[in-house]
């Protein structure tokens, strides 16, 4: 949606979940949504499938779970890939040579296997003939009331003399005070009645410090002794800052989200707005798989930030 916003035309989009594939189809009736495994369009001859010559796409867009690669024959390039879905993602950009790409994914994959995956996945993008850069950007700056850290990588082919630059910062940062007003309702988990007990004694910004040692202790359990701030225990957010990153489950112990006014939950739709999108978009599947679908996504205001100064390069390119 965030690359829809900056004016880009979709010609397929690849979804192997069934939900997510039907959200999409149900929210774009004309986009070509391809439900099925990449892994089983990657060999083909994608010019043909995708009716697309080599070298005229704009933009390939997509992201990929960042399992370590095997290092055996440390070429350190795609054969290292195998067996991973990075490899079909890079198959597409070496047969179809888009002009430029987007690669997203957490800030975590800097740190993966002591740096050895993201590097490979340099080596493949230098491989297949693009100049790379990348950059750590926060939702937050971009319009959402969200604290949520993304690495997001874009290159360049070769041949092309452009730049892609990265979106500034925006001057204000919204809250969820500004996100939770009239939001509609919808479908949301609940917590049972001993935790939403606990949850009430914890003020809007509070966390398991906040109540006292003999509650908080039996719910921590084994946690209690273990180090560092465990700030994600009981964590009850406040209207005057904004969310911690959407995860897709909404009730994970160590990860947990309460909202500021009531003992429960963000519902589904309260945190489809912290993640921007629009309040007609439907989510198809069970409550899990929708809290699901709007977890995984890219949070779409910060989605066009990036796309928008993509499309700025390309237009600049043609001019």
């Amino acid at each position: 949606m965030g690359l829809e916003r900056a004016h880009f035309e979709p010609l397929a989009l690849i979804e192997i979940d069934k939900d997510a594939a039907d959200t999409l189809k149900l929210n774009r009736p004309d986009w070509n949504v391809i439900n099925d495994d990449i892994a089983k369009i990657s060999p083909l001859n994608l010019e043909i499938f995708f009716e697309i010559r080599r070298g005229e796409l704009d933009l390939l867009s997509g992201g990929a779970p960042c399992q370590a690669f095997s290092y055996a024959g440390k070429r350190l390039g795609l054969e290292d890939a195998r067996g991973t879905l990075f490899y079909h993602y890079a198959i597409f950009l070496s047969k179809l040579q888009p002009k430029t790409f987007l690669f997203e994914n957490v800030r975590g994959l800097l740190t993966h296997d002591k740096g050895r995956t993201y590097q490979t996945m340099l080596n493949v993008f230098t491989d297949c003939g693009y100049r790379v850069d990348k950059k750590i950007l926060n939702a937050w700056d971009y319009g959402n009331a969200q604290k949520r850290e993304r690495l997001i990588t874009v290159g360049v082919r070769n041949d092309l003399a452009l730049k892609i630059n990265f979106p500034k910062p925006h001057d204000y940062k919204p809250v969820l005070r500004d996100v939770l007003r009239d939001v509609p309702k919808s479908i949301g988990a609940s917590y049972s009645d001993y935790k939403r007990r606990l949850f009430e004694l914890v003020p809007p910004g509070g966390y398991w410090r906040d109540i006292p040692e003999d509650l908080a202790k039996p719910y921590m359990k084994s946690c209690w002794d273990m180090e560092g701030g465990r700030t994600g225990i009981l964590r009850r957010m406040s209207l005057d800052e904004p969310s911690l990153a959407v995860l897709t489950s909404p009730t994970q112990k160590q990860t947990e989200r309460c909202h500021p006014l009531e003992a429960r939950p963000f519902t589904v739709r309260e945190n489809a707005r912290i993640q921007s999108f629009p309040d007609d978009w439907q989510f198809c599947g069970s409550m899990y798989s929708q809290y699901r679908q709007v977890g995984n996504a890219v949070p779409v205001n910060l989605a066009f930030a990036v796309a928008d100064e993509i499309r700025k390069a390309l237009e600049a390119f043609r001019c």
